[in-house]
């Protein structure tokens, strides 16, 4: 079972705006909670990171989901599966 999932996305930037793209997470089967923070800017494309969490998360339609609105997953960064969510230490991060 998936509780966690911290993506990198890449999407237009004449595409969906944040808060779509939130909203139509949250709809997927699985998901209780969406946050998108956006980490860079270009040109053509926005950097996002998306933390999905949730009981169960599909992963494969959170995948299609992204890419009906005309996004893309650059990585895959954290997941965390299992009976309950694992915080990472602060040591990790240092």
């Amino acid at each position: 079972m998936i509780k966690r999932l911290v993506l990198d996305v890449l999407i237009p930037i004449k595409g969906p705006s944040i808060i779509d793209i939130a909203d139509n997470l949250s709809r997927v089967r699985g998901v209780e909670a969406v946050n998108i923070t956006v980490k860079e800017v270009d040109v053509e494309t926005q950097n996002i990171i998306v933390v999905i969490e949730g009981d169960d998360i599909d992963f494969s339609e959170v995948k299609v989901m992204i890419e009906e609105l005309g996004g893309v997953i650059h990585s895959v960064d954290q997941v965390v599966a299992g009976k309950r969510l694992v915080e990472i230490p602060k040591e990790v991060y240092e």
